[in-house]
């Protein structure tokens, strides 16, 4: 395992894009797991209390799956 890591490891030091190129593969990270959770994907059921949470999963599991918008067909 050790092996792997310093191959990585001495790849990226030799490349002359690399530690540009690890920067941008982190700040991809950031930008997809904090900015876009924090606007764009809310918890559903903040907010709600356990009781709350397992009555409403319940409700979903137990409901029939809707139908698909109007406009779209599915060959089903």
């Amino acid at each position: 395992m050790a092996a792997v890591w310093h191959f990585y490891r001495d790849s990226f030091r030799n490349m002359t894009w690399g530690r540009p190129l690890v920067f941008l593969i982190l700040l991809k990270f950031f930008i997809l797991f904090a900015i876009l959770r924090v606007f764009f994907f809310k918890p559903v059921m903040a907010g709600l209390s356990d009781e709350e949470r397992s009555r409403v999963v319940g409700e979903r599991l137990a409901s029939p799956p809707t139908d698909p918008p109007a406009g779209n067909t599915y060959n089903l």
